[in-house]
C-alpha cells in the first residue's frame, strides 16, 4: 500500500463523511449541551469513532464479509439500528437541546459515549461502506502488508476523519449557534428529524428487501 492509495482513499472517505446523516445531526445536539459543550462533543465523537472501531476490528477479521453474507444477521442488526434512531429521534424532537439550558439537567459524557457508540456501531451503512468501499484500495499483489494489516489501516484512517469531521461539525454548532437559542432550537429539532428520517429509510429499505 503506497501514498497514492491512501491519499486516494482519504479524498473519497472525506466525501463520504462530509456528507449529513446520523452521526453529524447527534453531534451537532452534543454542541448545543448545556456549557461544557466542549466536553460533550468531545463524548460524542468517541463514542461515534469507537463504534467505527467495531466496524474496523470486524472487517479486518474477515467477520464483516460474514455479516453482510447472513440476511438474517444483517436484517436483525439493520432494525436495532434503525429502531434506536428512531427512538434517539422522537426524544430529541421532544426536548430539544438548548445552548443555555446549563448542565444541570444534561446527560453524563458516559452516557452521551455511549449513545454514540451504539449510533455508528449498530449503523448498517457504515458497516458495508467497509464492504464496498475500502476493499477497492486493499492491496493483494506484491502486497508488503497482510490485507487485514491494510483493512486496520483504512480503518483507523476512516476514524481520524470521523474525528476531524465530527468535532469541527460540533465546535462550529457551538459558536454559531450558541447565543442563537431560536436557531439552536430549529437546528437540534432538524436533527431530530433527520435522525428519523434516516432511522425509517433504512428500516423500510430492508424490509423491502425481505
Amino acid at each position: 500500500m503506497d501514498s497514492g492509495t491512501l491519499l486516494s482513499f482519504l479524498a473519497v472517505d472525506l466525501l463520504l463523511v462530509c456528507v449529513p446523516g446520523a452521526d453529524w445531526a447527534y453531534v451537532i445536539a452534543a454542541g448545543l449541551r448545556g456549557r461544557s459543550a466542549g466536553a460533550a462533543v468531545g463524548a460524542a465523537v468517541g463514542g461515534l469513532v469507537s463504534g467505527y472501531a467495531l466496524h474496523t476490528a470486524l472487517a479486518a477479521a474477515g467477520l464483516a464479509v460474514l455479516v453482510a453474507g447472513s440476511p438474517a444477521l444483517l436484517t436483525a442488526l439493520t432494525v436495532a439500528g434503525a429502531g434506536y434512531l428512531l427512538w434517539l429521534g422522537w426524544g430529541v424532537l421532544r426536548r430539544p437541546v438548548l445552548p443555555e439550558a446549563g448542565d444541570a439537567g444534561g446527560e453524563s459524557r458516559g452516557r452521551v459515549f455511549l449513545r454514540g457508540a451504539a449510533i455508528s456501531g449498530l449503523n448498517p451503512k457504515g458497516l458495508l461502506l467497509y464492504l464496498s468501499v475500502l476493499p477497492q484500495f486493499l492491496t493483494t499483489r506484491d502486497a508488503h502488508l497482510p490485507v487485514p494489516v491494510q483493512t486496520a489501516a483504512l480503518g483507523l484512517l476512516h476514524m481520524a476523519c470521523c474525528a476531524a469531521v465530527y468535532l469541527t461539525v460540533g465546535v462550529l454548532a457551538r459558536a454559531v449557534l450558541g447565543a442563537r437559542p431560536a436557531a439552536a432550537r430549529a437546528v437540534t429539532r432538524t436533527s431530530g428529524a433527520a435522525m428519523l428520517g434516516i432511522g425509517a429509510f433504512l428500516l423500510l429499505q430492508r424490509l423491502a428487501t425481505l
